[in-house]
């Protein structure tokens, strides 16, 4: 049996992890699973946040896939997303957003309508993926 090794994924694009979370953790061992740390929508270094709630969108999905990337993953590997929305009059924007990104995948999610950390981020997606 292989020993558990777990590996903390920091891609270089995204804001610097600040507090007690990485980005991701990769875990190898008897299977490898991804763990991807819930993602807002900062652009850069200085967190510029977009206004529109499908350019945010848009921008989570892309830092998620970066730290899918980062343990050269992808969207396929995705086993579990759950979704954090500030507001339920996102959910047909953030449904056609997710499909295009996931195309035909279909992995284990969940959709939550609740406060979010920042005022300003409308969402929220932390991910699960296995390789």
């Amino acid at each position: 049996m292989n020993a558990l090794a777990i590996q903390p994924l920091n891609p270089p694009m995204l804001p610097a992890a600040t507090g007690n979370y990485t980005h991701g953790v990769q875990v190898n061992g008897a299977g490898r699973l991804v763990f991807v740390s819930g993602q807002v929508p900062w652009a850069d270094q200085q967190g510029k946040i977009p206004a529109a709630f499908e350019d945010q969108c848009r921008m989570v999905w892309r830092n998620v896939l970066a730290v899918l990337a980062e343990a050269d993953l992808g969207v396929r590997n995705l086993v579990k997303v759950t979704t954090y929305l500030s507001d339920r009059r996102y959910r047909a924007a953030n449904s056609k957003i997710r499909e295009e990104i996931l195309g035909d995948h279909a992995p284990a999610l969940t959709i939550i309508i609740c406060d979010i950390y920042s005022e300003e981020w409308l969402l929220e997606i932390e991910a699960v993926a296995a390789g």
